[in-house]
């Protein structure tokens, strides 16, 4: 909210990748920019992995929003790093996983944010596929849709975030930033954004 990753258009609203309409828009890319912040995030995912995945050998960052941020936390902890890509690349080598990945690596993967999951869940099939072993995942944020609950719950994964939508609108409501009429459609959107139209 202070750096304003987080954005508001109740009336005009974001259209998604997924072609779905929002009302709120957030951006952890901008976290980046931020060296105080930045570091806050690399720290408590760092500290994440280390209480829930003390067996980790190797940490993924999902291309391209959590290279950097998977980075970062690869580089706190002192392990290895590989990112994986949406799809092969067209040319050179045509890797999907970049980077140096040993068969049977036990991996924690690392998001930047979770709408579906659909996206991120790909990328644990690409490593699973590559006989990886997938721990778990970790996000900055998630909007805690149901649908990727039951995404998450369908490919038998664990999924742990930073901070989710239901303490997102709290911190919005508590710092007086937000009207009645925007809270209420934020609620709303939420309940079935699939449909949602401004």
């Amino acid at each position: 909210m202070q750096i304003k990753a987080i954005k508001l258009q109740p009336k005009a609203p974001f259209t998604w990748a997924s072609g779905w309409q929002s009302p709120i828009y957030c951006d952890n890319r901008i976290t980046l920019s931020h060296p105080e912040l930045r570091n806050y995030l690399k720290r408590a995912l760092a500290e994440a992995v280390k209480k829930l995945y003390p067996e980790v050998e190797v940490i993924v960052g999902v291309a391209t929003g959590a290279i950097a941020i998977g980075a970062l936390v690869a580089d706190e902890l002192g392990l290895p790093f590989v990112y994986v890509r949406p799809e092969p690349k067209k040319h050179g080598r045509q890797n999907q996983i970049e980077g140096e990945l040993a068969p049977h690596s036990k991996v924690v993967v690392i998001e930047d944010l979770i709408s579906t999951g659909g996206s991120s869940l790909k990328v644990v099939d690409v490593l699973r596929q590559s006989s990886a072993e997938v721990l778990g995942m970790l996000a900055l944020f998630t909007y805690a849709f149901r649908v990727a609950e039951q995404n998450f719950a369908d490919a038998k994964l664990a999924l742990h975030t930073l901070s989710d939508y239901p303490h997102l609108l709290e911190a919005l409501r508590n710092s007086g930033s937000l009207n009645q009429e925007t809270f209420d459609t934020l609620i709303k959107w939420r309940e079935d954004p699939s449909i949602w139209k401004a």
